[in-house]
């Protein structure tokens, strides 16, 4: 167990927790009531929490609330399956029926100088019928949305996007990036736009991008990616007015993650005082996507304190999109030891960076020079933290800083070594990706090394973590699309040969592990097993997704 880990195992007796929490609908209440008593009716292998908090409302909420409380239970809280499938299906629409099908604006069977370098007829083939999803995924929020919001958990939105698919039925925030990505590459502008215009909707309406577009992730935000969107497609498409349209919710955006509660100081060795970021939900109760599994869990604990912080320490890993992994857990064997608003992660700031370095390049393209040498000049300062809290020269990785229990934000640490997490993930890669780090070659070829001999890579791609958990996403032998391409992607634009042909063997491995799975399959799916190439992975809370393509 590294240094990192030697505090207490269960923290959250030691104060109040005194965060702030962002009140839900009543609306969501009622459907965790649902939600709980559709876990006491269905075998756990046929329950799926999120099913019952997406249903939408027939009828207005009292008199909803008022039939489902006449409904014959146990004492347990159950009911027959025949009864509360009757009412689920008189009460309420189904999960789902809120989105409606889109025909893609800009959609093409081949779309002109698609993929132009893939040659391979069969790996063309397979890429043209992955492209064919966006049809299958392209939505609208139904017009009852709009007019009847109080019946709802889904948000309004503007325009049509894409939405992941699955049980994921709704717009998510940083998944958003690399749906972009692929539209970019599937030549559908306009669609990459509209997503951002949605993000951006949000984002005036709350202050911050939520997790996703639901009532009950209102609570919370995802990676604050939305810069690196919009850099992605004017990069494509030197949409001058999609950055002036973006830049004033940038500067909101960046507000909002330091503001007080998302940002800790660190006072280093050299004397100097440090502003870096952490995830920390705005929330204490159990996710209501997933209520009756978070009271189980919770169960655990012995008073309400206990809970409220445990509760907080579940939102704020899904915060992170890192739900669940050892990362977060102070003992690794416990998953009630999540600790998630004590650390402070190398990711996060890498991506805070990637904002900064895009708001200032957004601020010079409108002629904002003023904004643009502050976000520089933060660029800057937020790399010397890099080097100072979160470097490991003997590793020769960034590593994830965990902070002393009962930490408050305006009070600085000091820097102890022994803080650092030395256990390895992938996330101590990503800072790669950032511009500044991957365009030092010597810093480049040092990690590319550590990167090599860490035990991440593997036959199938890059693995999230080395510990095999057995029951968390986030873990090993699993391997998770977002990690290989930014990895990837970080060692391709260096300038080091070595680099480089690390990136095209992880590219070809994960690449290679995909097409095997959906030769088997006919899916594409969440995460792969790295270990064995075209195994799908599996753990977490939910059954792993997939998304099954139109075969030609």
């Amino acid at each position: 167990m590294a240094a990192a880990n030697h505090s207490p195992s269960s923290p959250y007796s030691c104060a109040k927790d005194s965060g702030p929490v962002i009140p839900t609908t009543s609306l969501v209440t009622f459907l965790e009531r649902v939600q709980e008593t559709a876990f006491q009716t269905y075998e756990r292998s046929k329950f799926d929490h999120k099913d019952f908090i997406d249903l939408s409302l027939k009828f207005d909420l009292s008199t909803t609330v008022k039939a489902f409380d006449e409904i014959s239970k146990t004492e347990n809280g159950s009911v027959s399956t025949k009864d509360f499938e009757e009412f689920i299906g008189k009460w309420f629409k189904s999960a789902g029926e809120d989105l409606v099908y889109v025909e893609p604006m800009d959609f093409e069977t081949e779309p002109y100088g698609f993929l132009p370098k893939v040659e391979n007829p069969e790996v063309r083939a397979w890429a043209l019928e992955v492209h064919g999803l966006w049809k299958k995924l392209s939505r609208e929020v139904s017009s009852s949305v709009h007019d009847h919001p109080e019946l709802h958990t889904l948000l309004p939105l503007p325009v049509p996007g894409m939405i992941p698919g699955s049980r994921f039925r709704e717009v998510y925030y940083w998944d958003s990036y690399w749906v972009i990505r692929g539209l970019l590459a599937s030549k559908m502008h306009e669609t990459a736009k509209a997503i951002v215009t949605n993000l951006i909707s949000l984002l005036d309406t709350y202050g911050y991008v939520l997790n996703g577009a639901r009532a009950y992730y209102t609570n919370r935000s995802q990676p604050p990616l939305l810069s690196a969107m919009v850099y992605e497609i004017y990069n494509r498409t030197g949409d001058v007015d999609l950055v002036k349209k973006a830049l004033p919710a940038l500067l909101k955006e960046y507000q909002f993650w330091n503001s007080e509660i998302h940002t800790m100081i660190i006072h280093d060795a050299e004397n100097c005082n440090h502003s870096l970021n952490r995830y920390y939900a705005m929330w204490n109760k159990p996710r209501p996507e997933a209520s009756a599994i978070d009271k189980r869990f919770a169960s655990k604990f012995l008073n309400v304190n206990e809970k409220q912080k445990f509760y907080r320490e579940l939102a704020s890993t899904a915060e992170s999109g890192w739900d669940f992994s050892t990362r977060w857990m102070r003992n690794p064997s416990e998953f009630t030891s999540l600790s998630t608003t004590t650390i402070l992660p190398v990711d996060l700031n890498a991506f805070m960076l990637r904002m900064e370095l895009d708001i200032a390049f957004f601020a010079k393209i409108v002629g904002d020079d003023a904004i643009a040498e502050d976000f520089l000049t933060a660029s800057h300062t937020r790399k010397k933290a890099f080097n100072s809290v979160f470097w490991n020269e003997n590793m020769g990785q960034w590593v994830d800083y965990w902070l002393n229990y009962g930490a408050e934000p305006k009070e600085p640490q000091t820097w102890e070594a022994q803080n650092q997490n030395q256990n390895v993930f992938a996330s101590n890669f990503v800072p790669l990706w950032i511009d500044l780090f991957n365009s030092d070659t010597p810093l480049v070829e040092k990690v590319t090394r550590s990167l090599q001999s860490s035990g991440l890579l593997c036959a199938a791609g890059i693995a999230t973590s080395l510990t095999n958990s057995g029951h968390q996403c986030r873990d090993f032998p699993n391997g998770w699309a977002p990690i290989q391409h930014m990895i990837v992607e970080g060692l391709w634009r260096s300038a080091s040969t070595e680099a480089r042909k690390v990136a095209r063997d992880i590219a070809e491995r994960w690449i290679r592990a995909n097409h095997v799975a959906y030769k088997k399959t006919g899916t594409m799916h969440e995460k792969y097993n790295v270990e064995k190439c075209g195994e799908y992975g599996a753990g977490g809370i939910y059954r792993p997704q997939f998304l099954t393509a139109a075969r030609n």
